[in-house]
């Protein structure tokens, strides 16, 4: 099972559309938990959290959530990021046949062109991560936050889909 991990700071509305995303990982059983780690917000993001059941963190970031995870697996995203109905599947599969960490693919709506690509650089927890927590927690990028953590690690891509967050 799952222990779902968002870092946030002043954005509600990208993590009530990333909390909705979940639901059908929670109603199959595969999410555990979600824990939001705010990183000072002063917008309503406690009490998007606190009506949605998440467990929600003032303080330390990802590497205080990782700390608190019940889970042997985590998943982290960008608050805004929505995954595409089937994740919930393609994750079990994967945990159950693999120890490597994974990323989801990009929706094919977006995609960046290869102009786009060539020229751009996008976020490396765009699509998400999905990591055991021993390996997480050795990462030496944990107190740097989401981005350097995602971006530290080779991950395999999985064949389920992400909209990832829009840039802000």
């Amino acid at each position: 099972m799952l222990s779902v991990l968002i870092e946030t700071r002043n954005d509600e509305e990208g993590l009530a559309r990333t909390l909705a995303s979940l639901v059908g990982g929670v109603v199959e059983g595969m999410v555990r938990e979600v824990i939001v780690c705010d990183l000072g917000s002063s917008d309503q993001t406690a009490k998007v959290a606190e009506h949605a059941g998440c467990r929600h963190l003032m303080t330390g970031g990802v590497g205080a959530g990782i700390a608190a995870a019940k889970g042997d697996w985590l998943l982290l995203l960008e608050p805004g990021a929505r995954l595409v109905e089937g994740w919930a599947d393609v994750v079990a599969d994967h945990i159950a046949h693999s120890g490597k960490p994974a990323r989801f693919s990009s929706a094919r709506g977006a995609r960046l062109s290869w102009f786009k690509r060539l020229f751009c650089r996008q976020r490396a927890g765009a699509n998400g991560l999905v990591i055991s927590r021993k390996q997480a927690a050795a990462s030496q990028q944990i107190a740097n936050g989401t981005q350097a953590l995602a971006a530290s690690v080779r991950a395999v891509t999985l064949p389920a889909d992400i909209w990832p967050a829009p840039s802000r």
